[in-house]
């Protein structure tokens, strides 16, 4: 057998170079290249093996923070729908500030692959640099951390290892229904021992991606429960997105007349101007979504994890024989909610069930209530995008979404993940489909959105990517800026100013407190508490030492003329806004948010008994 002598790391970097994914017959590379920060953990072990066996076929990227580059791949594969990057690190800190990344990825069902460095595998030189010593085992280091958080994960302790750990990686990889973060734990000693590797192993591997097609049975039964519906509904998640079934979806909504309501991940799948687009569904969805899915007898589900947000804690689907048929190529998410599963690929079982239902159409009174309710929420969505306000008061955050959704063109994207903006633009974003609404709303990860923007920038370099991002996911993760200006990946982050933490800080209040620990206060002398002054930051001169071209609007004017003053730049940008910090939307479900049992506070006795009053109206759905 014809053998190649390399050490662990430069195997590891060979085989990379060499997977690729293929679907309906389009095919590229599986790991399209390595982000890393060095330590004494991998720097002379992947690091070396990066720099003698990388080049253009794995190219090298220099990220400026762990946990960022694990969004920036995340984001990379959501937006590309197949592939992704690979992560290094070194141990200790730089491993496990990948640990929030990589439950980002998981929860959201994308791939990344991660490649932590560890402590010796020969524990000779124990206690290391960095080294978490465990009294339960000389074996656990804080790489086990990344076990609860990923879909695989192994640890290579002897050089041979890797010839099975690799392509069970890439199997899960390259799986719709089991993909998420791969953890590869690579002690320092073995990163750089040698091995006599099968010359074969290195062969250019191709992992085709198929649609697997739902069950003809279950197909039937769900036909049947379709046709039988008086007041049907389809939700639409992310897996219509990464099957590419939006095509697939519009037909089956136009051929039937079914509505369809978007998830955080779905929206975009239909675009919001199409006359049976309800918009967004649950705890930030619209009055027309809600008020259909409270009365829907049938919900078709589309490749949706079902959270809380989406069904408003089990309080959104209220008809008393409500049935759920649920598509997902993953067997548990399809199960849920008592739903009849179609385990399938989401376009394949579109099209499936596009034909079981042909010449069926809802009932005209259904037409009726879709079109009344769609154009109610078009009366109320006009009267929250131009509130009232004092002439001399700053901007609404409902405003900057107007004014934003007016200044991007079909093929910009817009990038969110966390705070009060999802739920604002998840409501009034005006969607046009093909991928330019992107939200990391599985984990909302505050610090997701700038490393975020990168990864789609990444994907689509032909794309004008926005980081729509509050004061406070800017103070926690900015460093990307200088990524994006070192790798000439240009970005515009539009900063929304409210000092604070003001989404929680409205729910704080909304559950009977006047407010604490939310607002970026400076600490009252008197009272000893944060309630002093508004800390003061200059973002834009912050933005400019990183490199970036800096906008300040503080009217909608000028707001309009930085954005278009930032699509004319070709380096990253930041448009900052200074807005009120109090204007939350009227929302029109409920979320379970526990109030406090026992306060002396009347403000959260009144909570606790709304909140007690609204459990009553929570089903369990099986």
């Amino acid at each position: 057998m014809s053998t190649r002598r390399l050490t662990v790391a430069a195997a590891v970097v060979e085989f990379l170079k060499r997977q690729f994914i293929s679907r309906d017959g389009r095919e590229h590379r599986l790991v399209h290249g390595v982000m890393g920060i060095f330590g004494h953990g991998n720097v002379a072990g992947l690091g070396q093996a990066l720099d003698e066996h990388g080049g253009r076929d794995l190219p090298y990227l220099q990220p400026k923070n762990e946990q960022a580059m694990v969004h920036t791949a995340a984001a990379f594969a959501k937006a590309r729908r197949l592939g992704t990057y690979a992560c290094t690190t070194s141990v200790g800190p730089g491993a496990t500030n990948m640990v929030t990344g990589a439950a980002t990825a998981t929860i959201n069902r994308v791939p990344v692959l991660l490649l932590p460095g560890d402590v010796f595998a020969s524990r000779m030189p124990a206690p290391v640099l960095q080294q978490l010593e465990s009294p339960l085992s000389q074996d656990m280091s804080v790489n086990d951390c990344f076990r609860p958080v990923s879909r695989y994960w192994d640890r290579i302790n002897r050089p041979e290892q890797i010839l099975t750990a690799l392509p069970e990686a890439m199997r899960v990889l390259s799986d719709p229904a089991e993909t998420g973060a791969v953890t590869l734990a690579l002690p320092q000693d073995v990163q750089v021992e040698a091995y006599e590797y099968p010359a074969h192993f290195f062969d250019a591997r191709v992992y085709v991606v198929p649609r697997p097609r739902p069950d003809a049975e279950a197909l039937a039964a769900a036909a049947a429960l379709m046709r039988g519906a008086q007041r049907p509904l389809i939700v639409a998640g992310g897996g219509v997105f990464y099957s590419e079934a939006e095509g697939a979806l519009r037909a089956l909504t136009e051929a039937t007349g079914i509505p369809v309501a978007v998830t955080q991940a779905g929206k975009g799948t239909l675009p919001d101007d199409h006359p049976r687009c309800l918009g967004a569904i649950g705890v930030t969805g619209t009055s027309s979504a809600n008020r259909l899915a409270a009365i829907a007898d049938v919900v078709l589900v589309l490749g949706s994890r079902l959270s809380d947000f989406t069904t408003a804690s089990k309080t959104q689907f209220q008809h008393d024989r409500v049935r759920f048929v649920s598509v997902n190529v993953n067997a548990a998410d399809a199960a849920k909610h008592g739903a009849l599963p179609l385990v399938a690929d989401a376009r394949a079982a579109l099209a499936d069930l596009s034909a079981a239902l042909t010449g069926h159409r809802v009932k005209t009174d259904h037409d009726q209530a879709i079109a009344d309710a769609r154009g109610e929420w078009e009366e109320a969505r006009g009267q929250v995008l131009h509130p009232a306000r004092r002439e001399a008061s700053l901007l609404h955050q409902a405003e900057v979404i107007r004014v934003l959704n007016d200044a991007c063109g079909p093929r910009s994207v817009i990038v969110h993940a966390a705070g009060g903006l999802p739920g604002d633009l998840h409501k009034l974003w005006r969607s046009r489909g093909d991928g330019d609404y992107h939200s990391e709303y599985g984990y909302s990860c505050m610090g997701y959105e700038i490393a975020g923007a990168l990864g789609v920038k990444m994907a689509h370099p032909e794309r004008e990517v926005y980081a729509v991002v509050g004061d406070g996911s800017y103070l926690m993760l900015n460093h990307e800026i200088v990524t994006s200006l070192q790798e000439g990946h240009k970005i515009t982050v539009v900063l929304l100013d409210n000092h604070g933490y003001q989404c929680i800080h409205n729910l704080q209040r909304a559950c009977g407190s006047d407010g604490f620990g939310n607002e970026f206060r400076e600490r009252d002398p008197q009272s000893g508490r944060l309630t002093g002054e508004n800390v003061s930051v200059d973002f834009p001169a912050n933005a400019r030492s990183l490199g970036a071209a800096a906008f300040v609007a503080s009217t909608e004017d000028e707001l309009a003329r930085a954005l278009d003053q930032a699509r004319q730049e070709t380096r990253t940008c930041l448009v900052y806004v200074p807005i009120e910090p109090r204007a939350p939307l009227a929302g029109y479900s409920w979320w379970d948010v526990p109030v406090a049992e026992e306060s002396a506070s009347a403000d959260v006795q009144a909570a606790r008994r709304a909140y007690q009053k609204a459990q009553r109206s929570r089903r369990f759905y099986y």
